[in-house]
């Protein structure tokens, strides 16, 4: 029975995402290469500056592609970047038929390359997948349109909604698989935010622990700077790149912090942290998305300030009570139930006894 074109660019998004944590900012895209139902090649863009999935792919084709049909999760550019067009080794390589993800909505592609590849009375059919193709770069797609980093809000609770004990104890709420799932967060975003109280709290690292993990650009919330010279976030600023975003500061301490290696960014206003401004600020420095993994304060911020676009939420088969007992959302709250942050198409998923619900805000 011959394959699908639906078949063949799941491989090709399976292969896309080997990219992840790699290819920022730059979308995650892979290629699969067909000639008489047989894949001859196949290609994905492995990093940043090298290489686009359809030129690995058609470099590497075990036979001659002419008549080929080519399978992309995402339009071929036709500009010259860090890397030469990958419509020109199409119609270099003789491709009879290239079937399209999704379009690009960069202004330097945006129908060009179908356009070009038409001109070369190359047959295109674009919209395989297509929803599972823009899911797989909403990073992307959201930087490309916004100039603003793509926000997820992540946090781990028991089952009656706690974030930790009431004496702040939280290791470790969820299992190891949902940690480690947590990593690959990690991995996939270019930054990772928590407010001063996280680093005060629990002295974390905030770095990526898994095999050929990519540990995220480190921004830390702290508008008075009153993060300790001596803690990990600070002690390894020189090897893992770290921001600091506040409103005021002393001018000792904000020698000494940049001494140690961090890039302090004046982003406050009336004695906090502006988020939306910090994200204009950290759009313009190319980052293109930023992972929230910070407490209750920060999280109900960044909800308030209209930051966020998707939220991972672990959920642990416990119950541990306690009025003080922190919850991963606090501030003043919502005042009526209409007004209620809503997750647009939800997904379940278990990660061991654990349960992962995520989705995009209305």
């Amino acid at each position: 029975m011959k394959p699908t074109k639906e078949y063949y660019m799941q491989q090709a998004i399976q292969l896309a995402k080997q990219g992840m944590g790699h290819t920022s900012p730059n979308p995650m895209v892979g290629c699969v290469v067909v000639k008489n139902n047989e894949i001859i090649a196949t290609g994905y863009h492995e990093r940043y500056g090298e290489y686009h999935a359809e030129r690995n792919a058609l470099l590497s084709c075990s036979k001659d592609p002419k008549g080929a049909e080519l399978y992309v999760t995402l339009e071929p550019c036709c500009h010259q970047g860090k890397t030469p067009p990958c419509t020109d080794i199409i119609i270099e390589k003789g491709i009879k038929k290239v079937y399209i993800g999704s379009m690009d909505t960069n202004p330097l592609v945006g129908g060009k390359g179908v356009k070009k590849l038409k001109a070369a009375n190359i047959e295109v059919e674009a919209g395989i997948l297509e929803q599972e193709c823009r899911e797989l770069n909403e990073i992307f797609f959201h930087y490309i349109e916004t100039k603003t980093p793509f926000v997820a809000m992540k946090y781990a609770m028991t089952l009656d909604g706690k974030i930790s004990t009431y004496t702040g104890d939280s290791k470790w709420i969820t299992g190891e698989i949902a940690r480690e799932h947590v990593h690959k967060l990690r991995k996939k975003y270019s930054g990772i935010m928590v407010g001063i109280g996280t680093v005060l709290a629990d002295n974390p690292m905030l770095n990526c622990r898994i095999e050929e993990g990519v540990d995220p650009v480190r921004i830390i919330c702290d508008s008075n700077l009153s993060i300790p010279l001596d803690c990990n976030i600070v002690n390894t600023a020189k090897e893992i790149k770290t921001i600091i975003a506040y409103d005021k500061g002393e001018k000792e301490k904000m020698k000494a912090l940049e001494e140690k290696g961090i890039l302090l960014l004046a982003s406050g206003k009336e004695g906090k942290v502006d988020l939306p401004y910090l994200m204009e600020q950290l759009g313009k420095m190319g980052m293109d998305s930023v992972l929230i993994e910070g407490g209750g304060t920060l999280h109900a911020a960044a909800l308030e300030a209209g930051i966020v676009n998707r939220v991972y939420a672990y959920i642990a088969p416990k119950l541990i009570g306690g009025k003080e007992a922190k919850s991963p959302i606090e501030g003043k709250g919502i005042s009526f139930m209409s007004e209620a942050f809503s997750l647009k198409n939800p997904t379940t998923e278990f990660l061991g006894r654990d349960i992962l619900v995520s989705g995009l805000l209305q």
